[in-house]
């Protein structure tokens, strides 16, 4: 969500491969040569609340992970689209089903979000296991991508002693599990770490950078052939439809509650 706080392409544009690699871990991973590697300029829709519209004119759809069944995502399959399973993975969330699972000893201050608090990213023997639990339901939902949301912590008021060095470890654990499980990731805002990270995550997904005077920070995305996906709150679209289309960002006015109305360039 905000602050922590999407048309038709040919799907081809959309989709790419990479070669196999390292996993992160010095493993390899396996399923690096079939994931999906999204290109700059490929169109989206982003929706987390409301009733889910699968009308909507786009190659991408980024939805709520833990609320769209394996049927939902199938169905968004047959319609030519490629799905992203949106998760927090960075703060602890009082709502979700397993929200009894993470142990007082990680969960921090409120990132500013009802029901929210941020997680001591630190504890990866603790959060690993719990996250990847997240990141087995998305892929045996059949998502193709994760979008995992509040991974920059560090720069934030979480209660815990967090560093920019501790970040980067969690980003590229998290960026890790998804590989693992044969699925794209997205590197959520996060914008300073960016220069670091382009090398593990395989797009990225940014909220505000028109308004901030921030999106040239995510040209190395870019320059490496994977798609931004851009959202604005409270700008017009006159007001950065210009600049994402020289910067090839892949943009949207949406709402804060992220329904499924949406502005597009």
């Amino acid at each position: 969500m905000l602050g922590a706080a999407g048309l038709v392409l040919a799907l081809a544009t959309a989709c790419g491969t990479a070669p196999a690699g390292d996993g992160g871990d010095g493993t390899k991973d396996r399923a690096a040569g079939e994931r999906w590697r999204p290109k700059p300029g490929t169109d989206w829709q982003w929706q987390l609340s409301g009733r889910l519209d699968r009308g909507v004119d786009a190659p991408v759809y980024d939805i709520e992970g833990f609320d769209h069944t394996k049927a939902t995502v199938a169905g968004l399959h047959r319609d030519g689209r490629k799905v992203i399973c949106y998760l927090s993975v960075g703060a602890w969330e009082d709502w979700r089903p397993d929200a009894g699972d993470f142990p007082e000893s990680v969960i921090g201050r409120s990132n500013g979000w009802e029901g929210e608090r941020w997680l001591d990213i630190r504890q990866l023997d603790v959060l690993e296991p719990l996250l990847a639990k997240r990141f087995d339901m998305c892929r045996d939902r059949g998502f193709d991508a994760v979008e995992p949301d509040n991974v920059d912590g560090y720069a934030n008021r979480s209660g815990f002693p967090l560093t920019a060095a501790d970040q980067l470890t969690f980003n590229r654990m998290v960026a890790r599990l998804a590989h693992e499980r044969g699925m794209a990731v997205g590197l959520k805002n996060d914008l300073d770490q960016i220069p670091q990270l382009v090398k593990d995550f395989d797009f990225a997904v940014n909220e505000q950078c028109a308004q901030y005077d921030e999106c040239d920070r995510l040209t190395p995305f870019i320059r490496a052939g994977k798609a931004v996906f851009h959202v604005e709150y409270e700008l017009p679209t006159d007001r950065f439809c210009a600049t994402s289309r020289k910067l090839k960002l892949s943009s949207l006015r949406k709402d804060m509650d992220l329904t499924a109305w949406r502005q597009t360039c």
